[in-house]
């Protein structure tokens, strides 16, 4: 295991990079987040405007709309209600893709 010593490193920060482009992302959009510390995950808090809906129907919405699959917290018991779980499996530039079409179905929502 010598030969990668630097790889979990490099990891590290393939995934930081990620998470900064999502988080910056949508915190230009409005959608404050708070970035995670240590995990290939995002929670996200629904913004305000749009908690009449359930994490399913805004991860619904978000899929069918602005092609960006995020999951419903409901879907990880009752305390995830009103939360989406990204997952940080794309380049950043599908990031910033998945923000912009985040960014208008929610301003068509909004």
């Amino acid at each position: 295991m010598r030969e990668a010593a630097d790889y979990p490193e490099e990891v590290n920060g393939v995934y930081r990079s990620r998470r900064d482009t999502l988080c910056d992302g949508l915190s230009r959009i409005g959608w404050e987040v708070e970035p995670p510390r240590g995990t290939m995950f995002v929670w996200a808090r629904m913004p305000e405007p749009y908690r009449h809906l359930s994490s399913l129907e805004l991860a619904v919405k978000l899929a069918r709309e602005a092609k960006v699959a995020i999951s419903p917290g409901e879907g990880f018991g009752p305390g995830g209600e009103g939360c989406v779980r990204f997952a940080l499996v794309e380049n950043e530039q599908q990031i910033r893709q998945a923000v912009r079409g985040i960014g208008r179905v929610l301003s068509e929502l909004g």
